[in-house]
């Protein structure tokens, strides 16, 4: 493996097993020697990659974010109509939460942000507009209520899923995370689905429970 090669497995292998500790411990229950042992590499070689904790902690939020961002793209990109497509990413994102250790330390650590100092205003911010766009969308296409403010709404759906998600967590390790999402969809799609298309909102919960199938 060529040197350039091996520096870049060695600082996703770091930030890999950064994650996992984070995870478990938390920013402030994380050492840079717990690290390197899980990562396997000297405190050395940590320390060339990552001059600080706090740029190992941003190191996997950014992580986190470029998964969530990929795997959202991924799901644009099927062609769906826009309401599906909220409704596809979210479920991606559920899984994510439940497959991905990267993920679960990114979210647990955008919410100690304030232990070392730094502003994760951006991704909430990103995932706001992104989810506006959609709404917009779905507003022209007939498929959500045409008085739908499409900025509210996709604040809303933010805002429920980050603490739908973080309850699920406490209580059963996010073991429950898709039926609880499953749930917000099932009682916020009544309220905003266009009149004349009430009868497709079992479809759409359906579609974040089980995918496409």
């Amino acid at each position: 493996m060529a040197p350039q090669e091996r520096a870049v497995a060695t600082r996703s292998a770091i930030i890999r097993a950064a994650a996992a500790v984070f995870e478990e411990h938390g920013y402030g229950g994380t050492s840079i020697a717990t690290v390197a042992t899980r990562a396997g590499v000297t405190k050395g070689a940590l320390y060339f990659h990552f001059a600080a904790k706090e740029d190992l902690a941003m190191a996997v939020i950014g992580e986190q974010q470029a998964i969530a961002s990929a795997e959202g793209a991924r799901v644009h990109a099927l062609g769906r109509p826009a309401l599906e497509t909220m409704i596809l990413i979210g479920r991606v994102f559920a899984l994510q939460l439940i497959e991905h250790s990267v993920m679960r330390a990114g979210v647990r650590l955008m919410f100690e942000a304030s232990a070392f100092g730094h502003d994760v205003h951006q991704p909430y911010l990103d995932w706001t507009s992104r989810f506006s766009e959609f709404a917009r969308t779905a507003i022209q296409d007939g498929d959500l209520r045409p008085d739908l403010d499409a900025e509210a709404f996709a604040r809303l759906v933010v805002g429920a899923y980050t603490g739908v998600q973080m309850v699920s967590n406490i209580l059963t390790g996010r073991a429950d995370v898709l039926d609880r999402l499953g749930d917000l969809w099932e009682m916020l799609l009544p309220g905003v689905v266009a009149r004349d298309l009430q009868d497709d909102v079992p479809r759409y919960v359906a579609l974040f429970r089980k995918g496409l199938e």
